[in-house]
């Protein structure tokens, strides 16, 4: 009984991924996909995001952007807990100012 206290519990982040119109561009992101990621923290949301949208067999069938790649930006909104955006760079996923996107 006591592991199933101490256990983390996953939580739904509810994410939304931007990308620019042509690859490698740096500036004109749009929204292209919003869906909700169960994980433990940001960095396992992270992770399944990067998974999900990197094989064409698990990409959802409305999903209208490319695959995710460098640059990329994902928006993981927690309500009351913040805001957050991260963007894929060469060494993994970073965290930025939401300046970025405009």
């Amino acid at each position: 009984m006591l592991k199933e206290l101490t256990k983390s519990r996953k939580k739904e982040f509810d994410v939304t991924i931007f990308q620019t119109p042509v690859y490698r561009e740096s500036k004109g992101y749009r929204q292209v996909y919003r869906l909700f990621i169960e994980g433990m923290n940001h960095e396992d949301c992270l992770t399944s995001v990067f998974k999900k949208f990197n094989v064409p067999d698990r990409m959802p069938c409305d999903f209208a952007g490319r695959f995710i790649t460098t640059g990329d930006i994902l928006y993981i909104d927690e309500g009351k807990r913040g805001q957050h955006y991260y963007q894929l760079k060469s060494g993994g996923w970073m965290k930025i100012n939401r300046i970025h996107i405009r």
